[in-house]
């Protein structure tokens, strides 16, 4: 009984495509980090890009059927906790007194906790 290679390959090559593309948006996540400036722009950086690339790199055990519930399980957990943390870690800042920085605009939250 002779296996297809297309069959073998296209799921790996999936795989290893959905891994770069997470890898590289995690990197943009680390990018991000290191040069924005004040705390806000690298939360907003860090969970919604982080978040993105952490899922797909998940998303490439999912195929393994060991791994992928709890993968699944993993990927549920990061949507869930990382926008809401960074929320309240950037409305923590905001309620200390964290200036933000000379080219943000807009700043909504000033007039509330004054």
């Amino acid at each position: 009984m002779s296996v297809d290679l297309d069959l073998v390959l296209v799921p790996d090559m999936l795989s290893n495509v959905l891994l770069v593309i997470g890898l590289i948006f995690v990197s943009l996540g680390i990018f991000g980090l290191l040069r924005l400036h004040d705390v806000y722009n690298r939360l907003h950086a860090t969970s919604k890009i982080e978040t993105l690339g952490v899922m797909l790199s998940i998303f490439v055990k999912v195929g393994f059927v060991s791994m992928g519930v709890k993968a699944i399980t993993v990927g549920i957990f990061l949507i869930l906790t990382v926008p809401v943390s960074a929320h309240m870690i950037s409305r923590a800042a905001h309620r200390h007194g964290v200036n933000m920085c000379e080219e943000s605009v807009i700043d909504e939250y000033g007039e509330t906790y004054k």
